[in-house]
């Protein structure tokens, strides 16, 4: 029987994981407080204030910048401020709804950007829902024997944060997750439809503890499977609450 083995957010696109204990779902949306901020770059095709759903090319973003893969995340709900550690960097806690905060956070970031690169520019907040690399609300599931079975192709284990899910779900078989595509899931109390399978990045390259990269996710992955997917998106058609250990099932 698959449980949910771990939850995370990511309260700022690209910059910063946070691992909760609990959410709650709802229909047709994101998962709450994830991405609900991102950080435009200096190239992007977004402006100051926009508030629609951007492809993820427009924002700072480990693919791009490896160091962001090391920054961790606590979000104070109540505030809607969120303070963000680096090994690098000092703390910052910011409320990115503020001019002044959000200026501060590019700031913060800055010296993460290697020279050459397109350096972090302002601040965005989507206004209907959080800016998921899908251009649908999506929740991303990824599976613990999926991630087992790449890290032992590596040589290596691999940790959770490298694939910057939502979900992630312990007791099934590696790869399991792709047989599910169309099926609906009960996770919690909540019920998805699984949508498609996700192809990533050289995010997941990269060591989340250092921000410097060091296994090749991706050549694994084609040389043992023939693709680049990791995990699969899915979208809720019913809320609800969703805590560690519960069940998820196929309806």
């Amino acid at each position: 029987m698959a449980r949910v083995a771990r939850l995370y957010r990511h309260p700022i696109k690209g910059v910063g994981v946070e691992a909760v204990a609990a959410t709650t779902l709802a229909s047709g949306a994101t998962m709450p407080w994830d991405r609900v901020w991102a950080v435009a770059h200096d190239a992007a095709k977004v402006a100051p204030g926009d508030a629609a759903w951007a492809p993820c090319v427009n924002f700072s973003r480990g693919a791009r910048t490896a160091a962001l893969m090391a920054v961790r995340a606590e979000t104070d709900e109540a505030a809607a401020r969120v303070t963000l550690r680096h090994p690098a960097r000092p703390d910052i806690t910011v409320a990115l709804d503020q001019p002044g905060d959000a200026a501060a956070l590019v700031a913060w970031l800055g010296p993460l950007h290697a020279a050459g690169r397109a350096r972090p520019a302002f601040v965005v907040r989507a206004a209907a829902r959080g800016m998921t690399d899908s251009d649908f609300p999506s929740i991303s599931i990824l599976n613990a024997a999926s991630l087992a079975a790449l890290g032992q192709r590596l040589g290596r284990p691999l940790a959770m944060e490298r694939f910057r899910g939502n979900v992630w779900l312990g007791g099934l078989a590696p790869w399991r997750e792709f047989d599910w595509i169309g099926r609906t899931l009960r996770l919690g109390d909540a019920t998805l439809v699984v949508r498609e399978r996700i192809t990533r990045c050289k995010a997941t390259t990269v060591n989340p503890e250092t921000g410097v990269g060091d296994a090749d996710t991706l050549g694994a992955l084609e040389a043992g499977w023939g693709h680049q997917d990791f995990g699969v998106y899915a979208e809720v058609t019913a809320g609800g609450a969703v805590r560690l250990d519960d069940v998820a099932a196929l309806a």
